[in-house]
């Protein structure tokens, strides 16, 4: 199992979010990325627009949401692109990066740089999104 549609937690997700960069699950008080393989992540192209969409669904700026990148693909990303994250004033309760290449893994190491102490890698989405509910009170029905 390593896409989270593979997964008995896509039943729990209450919206899905299909961009041409990729997909995110919306869940109670987390999301799970999927980014689509050989992409490169910029702010200004993907980010923003996803962000805006998604923390505009939770009506948040992000502060009481955990994100979770599922890496089941390659991709690339700005990693210096997280400090236009925070200087367009938007948060994460918690960041988790779930690993699945050589190269994944150091392209979250990278990221961790810039992203803070709120980030964890894990070895798979079962671990992260155990993490996840952890790290969150419930605030979002789904209906």
């Amino acid at each position: 199992m390593n896409s989270l549609k593979d997964s008995p937690y896509y039943q729990e997700a209450f919206n899905e979010l299909v961009y041409d960069f990729g997909t995110f699950y919306l869940f109670d008080t987390f999301i799970v990325g999927e980014v689509n393989p050989g992409m490169v992540l910029k702010w200004e192209e993907h980010g923003k627009r996803m962000v805006d969409d998604i923390f505009g669904l939770y009506d948040s700026d992000g502060a009481d949401i955990v994100y979770i990148s599922n890496r089941v693909n390659d991709y690339s990303m700005v990693p210096s692109d997280w400090i236009k994250f925070y200087k367009s004033n938007y948060k994460l309760k918690g960041y988790g990066m779930v690993n699945y290449s050589k190269s994944g893994h150091v392209m979250s190491l990278l990221e961790k740089l810039f992203i803070s102490n709120k980030s964890r890698r894990f070895n798979n989405l079962s671990q992260a999104i155990r993490w996840a509910k952890s790290k969150a009170e419930p605030k979002y029905i789904a209906s």
